[in-house]
């Protein structure tokens, strides 16, 4: 991303007007247009003065960085950009170095980004203030409350995927360093309705789906759940599914930010069962029944539900059954006790519902309020954090829609109230004369409704109170005899004549002139949202619970402490919190952030004029400038005044000596600005009329411009002057560096000329030297040729008498060494090669030599032998010990055995360390395995074969089931007496056992193998280790066996197979046992 341009100023490359105080001419085209360039330029953000106007783009923007961060840290207000940020900023420093409480006001329709705003607030908060490791614990604990508080108080509207269905309020309390402490959450008319009925289009609560989606099956069936949204009646199943949300994280992430605040895992589990218990009210229903006096009550369907539900809760069952079957109204000491028919049962059903989950909100709140508050009980400064439902007008608008509309008034009523107290301060402490600003005052419409005597929300307290028949329609009859002259006050039942022909307005409805514009309000239930009544039958069952969260939750269902005084109404208790709010506002230092909604396709780059033109009516935005503009529209202090204009008058460009304040009056005195546009305070200069100001920026611009050709012209000349001088230097060193080269190479071909004549002049010199020494070598050679010559003849002269005597012997001698040398060198070159089985061997040449040839011929065979078994391993020893020892007892004795000796032994056929089949029996063996391969052992009866796994260790025998793996004998190997074999090219054998010994019971055995030769010789070697003494092998074709009591003769026979050439086994009598062999 490309670093953001240095700015110094608001008015820098602004696109539109970023401060809508400055906007001419004034008045909602203008307003909507501006907040319309800006928005289509990514600058969702505006000022009105200090109060941010935030567009939701409806798309991620990269303005939210931690570069972004830095940039807007400790910068003055109106230094950047329109930004978050900067008010951010503004409020943090303000409460850390003025000492001053701050609160920061978020206001604005659903979906218009108020929850988004209020996080970006708090991260920047978390961002710019201390580090530290109880520091950053603070900061991620009031970070990480925002993920709880969505899923349990948000949902999916058709205006907003994720509404804030909840006011909410945030102190987070300061030390004296500026680093938090902790903080306290307030929540507001939580819209428990929906918990019973969603809009088409909306859905319930987050919590819901997230619980069926990301819960883990064990989970599920431990709260008695199922992961289908269709099994729950309060879950509506048209928009169950939301595009881009993914429920099963977001269930993740709240269980995980719930570990962070604080919760225990008995707490969580506690409010799972509570969420699931409300699931599951929704899915009681109930059926009439008319009793013997003739009066008509509910049962329910299927007390499968209430069943699980009372033991997800520990309730009785009875008792819970009952609570939705009768209620008790108590008077004094009289009790009276009335049936519930179908409708007043489900109305209870809901009741309970709407009670039991707003009541968990509450408890969430107070307690993550436990887990983040201030630990320390020092001092501290507090900002103030408000998400509040801003000024709704729908199609149809009921009673929430008129508690939220008052808590809105009153917010503007306050904002009206410190934006004028605020310019008036800002008047007196700057010696400004303060003239009176005409406003349009809400407080005749905040009467209307709160007045405690004639007020609406008196009225409905008074009604619901009055005892004898109570509706909507008596409602609104008291309405129109109280409040029919009111002039902010229609309906079309008024007894005042003004309003008999407005047919706009129905029968049931009644309307109100807010200072946002006309709303309507349908008036049918309103005393029953009012009276939010839940039936104390159904308070003293939830009381009764095992579960003690549920029980904590209802304490008025104590038996011990019943109060027969009606609970305050909803409307009296919100008008309390509202109250409670203002006076908590008041204290401090207000800071406004108006969101608007750009379309209602909740889509990015789409801006709808009429919906934005909406918004800003009711949230008064034009008032708002208008306010802000009434004196003077634009205020700077003297020194950036200075600073930006200085270039327009001769005598403050480029430095100013003086006083900042008496540079901006020869600044303006020398610009000719009538007196009458702007005034002098003791820090700031007030300039009356935008127009002014934008006359200073062009002139300014002009100036830059001016001042921008000066600096290229002197920059341009200063360039090509360092050119020049770059040039001529580099000129002179380049010359320098090629005659330095050129000597560099005249040096190198004189030297190179020298070498060439100093070695040839060299090797002249040795040439001639060598000649000189070769002609004295020769010299010397000749002579000692001669002598030689000459010693000779003297010696055969003297020699030649003496060697005739002995001349035969020594001629034969002679010859015979020669002969015998000739032999050797001969046979030096027919060696053969060194593989042992090779048997060619040169022929002798001469008879004499016979013996001696023969001789050699042995000892190179063993020579090459032995280098042969030097080559071998220890393995490798072991098995040609294995195969020496086969070949001893089987060759030329078992017909089988020329087709073993190519196939290497290889005993574990069968990878039981390596087969998860076998892992059973793999722990059942302890000793190392010899053998493991699968045999067919012959039945004693029958002569059918059955296949066994044949294990031997070096202890024991072994078989064991193929398929189970379980061992089914164990015969230790001193047990064995011989093994019996046929001579033909069979895999029988058997195996002798001792009489008598355990194993001996059943008798030998009989097997079949295509491994035998094998399995014999590792059977025989193993027992030889382990007993010392030889096993006896017998190898005939008929031999006795121990078949139990009886022995049988095993005979082998030639034979045609009707199988091939696989040999076959019968029992012919109970004394014979015939094996064919093909």
């Amino acid at each position: 991303m490309a670093k953001m341009e240095v700015k110094t100023s608001l008015l820098d490359n602004m696109i539109g007007v970023g401060d809508m105080v400055l906007l001419e001419p004034l008045n909602e085209e203008t307003v909507i247009n501006n907040l319309k360039k800006r928005f289509d330029h990514n600058e969702i953000y505006t000022y009105i003065g200090s109060v941010v106007i935030s567009v939701n783009p409806y798309r991620s923007l990269p303005i939210y960085s931690p570069e972004k961060v830095e940039d807007y840290r400790n910068r003055n207000f109106y230094e950047l950009s329109p930004h978050i940020f900067a008010l951010s900023d503004e409020a943090y420093r303000s409460l850390r170095d003025q000492d001053k409480d701050q609160c920061i006001l978020i206001t604005g329709e659903s979906g218009a980004g108020k929850t988004e705003a209020s996080k970006l607030v708090m991260s920047y908060v978390a961002a710019v203030c201390g580090k530290g490791a109880e520091v950053n614990q603070v900061k991620e604990q009031l970070l990480q409350s925002n993920p709880v508080l969505e899923a349990f108080g948000n949902a999916k509207t058709v205006r907003n995927d994720n509404s804030s269905r909840f006011g909410k309020y945030m102190d987070i309390e300061f030390d004296f360093k500026g680093d938090p402490l902790g903080g306290v959450i307030s929540n507001y008319l939580l819209e428990k309705s929906r918990v019973v009925k969603q809009p088409r289009g909306e859905r319930n609560f987050h919590v819901f789906y997230q619980l069926l989606s990301g819960a883990s099956e064990e989970l599920l069936n431990k709260l008695k759940l199922e992961r289908d949204f269709s099994r729950y009646n309060y879950l509506s199943l048209d928009s169950a599914k939301v595009n881009g949300v993914d429920d099963a994280a977001n269930f993740r992430t709240v269980r995980n930010a719930m570990q962070i605040v604080g919760f225990m895992d008995h707490e969580v589990e506690s409010v799972l069962e509570v969420v699931a218990a409300v699931l599951k009210l929704g899915n009681i229903e109930f059926k009439p029944e008319s009793r013997v006096n003739g009066l008509d009550e509910s049962k329910i369907k299927d007390k499968n539900e209430l069943k699980e539900i009372c033991e997800l809760t520990g309730i009785d069952q009875s008792v819970l059954e009952r609570a939705f079957s009768f209620r008790t109204v108590e008077a004094k000491q009289e009790k009276v006790s009335t049936t519930l028919n179908v409708a007043q049962a489900y109305y209870a059903r809901d009741a309970l519902a709407k009670n039991l989950y707003s009541r968990l909100f509450s408890w969430l709140v107070n307690r993550i309020n436990e887990s983040i508050k201030a630990q320390t009980k020092v001092r501290k400064k507090v900002m103030g954090v408000l998400d509040i439902y801003g000024f709704e007008i729908f199609e149809d608008n009921s009673f929430e829609q008129f508690i939220i509309n008052y808590c809105n008034e009153k917010l503007q009523q306050i904002f009206i109230e410190l934006t004028l107290k605020e310019e008036q301060e800002e008047y007196i402490r700057e010696d400004i004369e303060w003239t009176h600003i005409e406003y349009f005052n809400n407080a005749i419409i905040c009467d209307l409704i709160e007045n405690n005597t004639n007020g609406i929300l008196a009225m409905l307290d008074e009604e619901c109170l009055r005892p004898g028949t109570v509706t909507d329609e008596t409602f609104l009859e008291k309405l129109n005899q109280v409040c029919a002259t009111h002039q902010h006050f229609e309906s079309r039942m008024s007894k005042c004549s003004r309003f008999l022909n407005d047919t706009s307005l129905p029968h049931s409805c009644f309307r109100i002139q807010h200072y946002a514009g006309k709303v309507l309000y349908q008036v049918e239930g309103f005393v029953d949202k009012n009276n939010d009544l839940l039936y104390r039958d159904l308070s003293q069952a939830m009381w009764k619970a095992g579960h003690a969260l549920i029980k904590s939750l209802f304490p008025e269902g104590n038996p011990a402490k019943i109060n027969l005084k009606r609970p305050p109404t909803a409307g009296s208790q919100f008008k309390a919190s509202v109250a409670t709010l203002m006076k908590n506002l008041q204290t401090k230092n207000p800071n406004y952030i108006r969101c608007i909604k750009p379309n209602d396709k909740k889509a990015a780059h789409i801006f709808s004029e009429g919906l934005v033109c909406h918004q800003v009516r009711y949230l008064g935005l034009l008032e708002n400038v208008r306010v802000r503009r009434a004196g003077y529209a634009f205020r700077q202090a003297y020194e950036p005044c200075l600073e930006r204009y200085k270039m327009l008058c001769k005598q403050t460009w480029p430095h100013w000596k003086g006083p900042a304040r008496a540079g901006v009056e020869v600044l303006f005195n020398e610009l000719e600005i009538p007196v009458e546009e702007y005034s002098f305070g003791r820090s700031k200069i007030f300039i009356r009329n935008p127009r002014t100001l934008f006359k200073l920026e062009d002139l300014r611009k002009q100036r830059l411009e001016d001042l921008a050709t000066l600096i290229q012209k002197i920059y341009r000349g200063w360039k090509c002057r360092t050119h020049f001088l770059l040039m001529r230097k580099s000129q002179i060193v380049i010359a320098a560096w090629y005659r330095r080269y050129a000597q560099q190479k005249r040096y190198q071909q004189i030297k190179s000329s020298t070498l060439v004549i100093q070695s040839y002049i060299r090797g002249w010199k040795a040439r001639k030297i060598l000649r000189e020494l070769k002609h004295q070598k020769r010299c010397e050679e000749a002579a000692t040729t001669i002598a030689a010559y000459w010693h000779g003849t003297q010696v055969r002269r003297e020699y030649r008498k003496f060697f005739r005597a002995n001349a035969g012997k020594k001629i034969y001698e002679f010859t015979l060494q020669r002969i015998v040398q000739k032999y050797f060198l001969e046979m030096k070159n027919k060696v053969p090669s060194l593989s042992p089985i090779d048997k060619n061997w040169p022929s002798r040449p001469y008879l004499f030599l016979d013996s001696t040839h023969k001789e050699l011929k042995r000892i190179f065979h063993l020579w090459r032998c032995k280098k042969y078994r030097d080559q071998f391993t220890d393995q490798q020893k072991l098995i040609y010990e294995e195969k020496l020892e086969a070949s001893e007892l089987f060759k030329d004795k078992k017909a089988l055995y020329p087709s073993s000796v190519g196939q290497p032994f290889q005993g574990p056929y069968l990878e039981i360390n390596k087969n998860p089949k076998y892992k059973k029996l793999k722990d059942a063996i302890e000793e190392k395995i010899i053998i493991a391969e699968v045999v067919n052992k012959i039945n004693r009866a029958n002569g059918k074969s059955t296949s066994r796994i044949f294990l031997l260790t070096n202890n024991n025998l072994l078989l064991a089931d193929q398929k189970s793996g379980q061992i089914k004998s164990e015969v230790p190997l001193v047990d064995v007496t011989k093994v019996s074999m046929s001579s033909q090219n069979d895999g029988f054998f058997a195996v002798h056992l001792k009489e008598g010994s355990e194993a001996a019971s059943k008798g030998d055995f009989l097997f079949s193998s295509d491994h035998l030769i094998e399995m014999a010789t590792k059977l025989y070697r193993t027992t030889l280790s382990q007993t010392k003494q030889k096993l006896n092998i017998e190898i005939s074709d008929e031999f006795l066996v121990q078949f139990r009591q009886d022995k049988v003769c095993v005979k082998f026979i030639q034979g045609n197979q009707k199988n091939g050439s696989v040999p076959t086994c019968k029992r012919k009598n109970n004394r014979l046992l015939e094996v064919a062999v093909p």
